[in-house]
């Protein structure tokens, strides 16, 4: 079989692999679709080479079918649509005795801390798979982890019907956060640099802001009736965004950091005491997340036309790289078996 190969810093290979039988307690997918998302840029830019040992198979945003089963597998038969949720949580540490399994002091996020997706076929621990609607086609049903995502943002941030959110970036993460912000009866607005990103949005339905033309706490001022957002999501990843969320927020609302900052970002203390503000961190998902995106998928309330910018073969992985690297699509899937 073939598998896209990370070799370091912006380098791939397709290599030709001997598949391995699925051991007791796995089963052996046939992917179908794999997403590339903001974490695998991270892993492509070489940022994440302290926790992936080369050369690896990275990929975690997919879709398949059951090729086989290991011993011992009896919910699972060849044939059955699935996704995976790649998370591997210890059970031991004190986060999971909590019942935060989802973020393990010593999680194996599978994609990356271990072999993921973007490859013919992929043995996973069944324990890992998530069934998927007999009609839902494969290339968006890949759209279900990064919807978990949003969902798991979204109940993070406590939002109710009626309040107003405020998204900035609008990229696919950030539409997502808008449409599941939408689907739990939020108002949204989405802040966003990109002439071809907003103009996207605003297909559907959301109103948009270009922060470099328009002052966004004075219009989300006069949006909100002077009081401020009740939630506002920092996507974006971008310094000054993350500084300037809480002047978007009203007197005790909360701002959801949903990007990864690397570095270490300034944050507006005085505001944050001054209005009383919630800072909350967002990272991954439940199962109960996967499960309402599936329904979110499946029922048409994602908008996967718009997200799919393209659809690559594995040997185009370099260029699909390049091309999300310089913002020249939102979502690209790769056909693992083309």
């Amino acid at each position: 079989m073939k598998a896209a190969q990370y070799l370091g810093a912006e380098s791939f290979r397709i290599a030709d692999v001997e598949p391995a039988a699925p051991a007791a307690g796995e089963v052996r997918i046939a992917v179908a679709y794999t997403g590339i998302c903001g974490t695998d840029l991270h892993v492509f830019h070489g940022h994440m080479d302290a926790r992936v040992t080369t050369p690896a198979v990275i990929g975690h945003e997919m879709s398949g079918t059951v090729e086989s089963v290991g011993d011992g597998v009896t919910d699972w038969v060849p044939g059955d649509r699935v996704t995976v949720m790649p998370l591997d949580w210890c059970g031991e540490c004190p986060a999971c005795l909590r019942g935060h399994q989802h973020v393990c002091q010593n999680l194996n996020f599978i994609g990356i801390d271990s072999t993921g997706s973007l490859q013919q076929l992929w043995n996973v621990p069944a324990r890992f798979l998530v069934r998927l609607p007999s009609d839902l086609r494969l290339d968006h049903a890949a759209l279900v982890e990064p919807t978990a995502v949003a969902v798991h943002d979204v109940r993070r941030a406590g939002l109710v019907p009626g309040e107003k959110a405020v998204v900035i970036g609008g990229g696919p993460i950030g539409v997502l956060i808008a449409v599941a912000a939408r689907h739990f009866g939020a108002d949204v607005v989405v802040l966003e640099l990109d002439a071809g990103r907003r103009a996207a949005v605003e297909g559907l339905g959301f109103a948009t802001l270009d922060p470099r033309a328009t002052d966004p706490a004075a219009w989300v001022g006069e949006w909100t009736g002077g009081a401020g957002a009740d939630v506002v999501f920092e996507v974006s990843g971008a310094a000054a965004a993350m500084l300037g969320a809480t002047d978007l927020a009203r007197v005790r609302g909360r701002v959801v950091v949903v990007a990864i900052h690397p570095q270490p970002t300034p944050v507006n203390l005085h505001a944050m005491f001054w209005k009383e503000l919630t800072l909350i961190g967002a990272r991954v998902y439940e199962r109960a997340d996967f499960e309402t995106a599936i329904e979110m998928v499946a029922g048409g309330t994602v908008p996967a036309e718009l997200l799919i910018t393209r659809i690559e073969p594995l040997a185009g992985i370099p260029d699909a790289f390049g091309a999300l690297a310089a913002g020249r699509a939102m979502k690209i899937l790769v056909d693992c078996q083309n």
